[in-house]
């Protein structure tokens, strides 16, 4: 039992802690990964790193809060792939902006969209509860929070079922990873080059890009890797829960205050 995962604590234990300071929502996916990962690679990994993220907020006193991860997100790219399960962006809007609702009602009024899913744009989000609801919304898509040093851990960057989601296959879920079956991911190039460039963005047809939905050679992942990562990501989500937890929600909240 994690004292922070809703899913495996009791009312009894709610009633009897402190109120929660602040929750943190996952937000997975399921779709196809190459042909060697599983279809819940997205969830899993976000929830394994709330779950090491959560720990080491509550390490630093924080009364942080995990919710249950949504499994699906935003397919409408992928969907020529079998059985990979689409919300559409407003159905996935609605579906965030009641457990917003519960949580204000709650009087949990600071939030974490914790995402795993590239193809779950959620910044709109953010921009359309503004303003009418008490619950302050923060987004962090997790697989960008150690960018600035994934060079030194992987040995190319990638985008979907590579290296790096492998490595984290490998670290937290081996049973379902099946590496030797891997395609190499490669990608077919834009003939734009304002696109290739990032210029001009597009939703990509995922089939047309891709061979087997891979998008990113998975062959020189490792658990050590996913391990390193999950470390360095976790750490820095972590010590920031714990600051969002002790910040006090007053007029300046989410700035420093004023010094005049």
């Amino acid at each position: 039992m994690s004292p922070w995962k809703l899913a495996e604590i009791t009312y009894g234990q709610v009633k009897a802690g402190p109120p929660f300071q602040a929750a943190v929502l996952p937000l997975g996916a399921t779709e196809p990964h190459n042909l060697h990962l599983p279809y819940g690679t997205d969830t899993f990994q976000v929830e394994v790193v709330a779950a090491c993220a959560c720990e080491r907020a509550a390490a630093r006193g924080a009364r942080v809060l995990q919710l249950p991860a949504i499994p699906y997100g935003t397919e409408t790219n992928q969907m020529e792939f079998p059985l990979a399960m689409n919300l559409n962006p407003s159905t996935l809007a609605r579906v965030i902006g009641d457990l917003v609702a519960s949580l204000a009602k709650h009087g949990v009024n600071k939030l974490l969209l914790l995402n795993g899913h590239g193809g779950n744009d959620l910044k709109w989000v953010l921009r359309e509860l503004h303003g009418s609801t008490p619950v302050h919304l923060f987004l962090c898509n997790w697989f960008k929070v150690g960018a600035d040093r994934s060079a030194s851990i992987f040995e190319k960057q990638d985008d979907h079922a590579g290296e790096m989601e492998t490595s984290m296959g490998l670290a937290f879920f081996p049973e379902l990873v099946a590496l030797d079956q891997a395609d190499e991911g490669a990608v077919r190039p834009s003939r734009f080059e304002a696109v290739a460039r990032g210029w001009v963005e597009l939703t990509r047809p995922w089939h047309r890009l891709t061979t087997n939905s891979g998008s990113g050679d998975p062959r020189a992942a490792t658990a050590a890797k996913g391990e390193a990562y999950t470390d360095l990501v976790a750490d820095r989500i972590g010590a920031f829960l714990a600051d969002l937890a002790a910040s006090p929600l007053d007029d300046d909240f989410p700035f420093r205050p004023s010094s005049g």
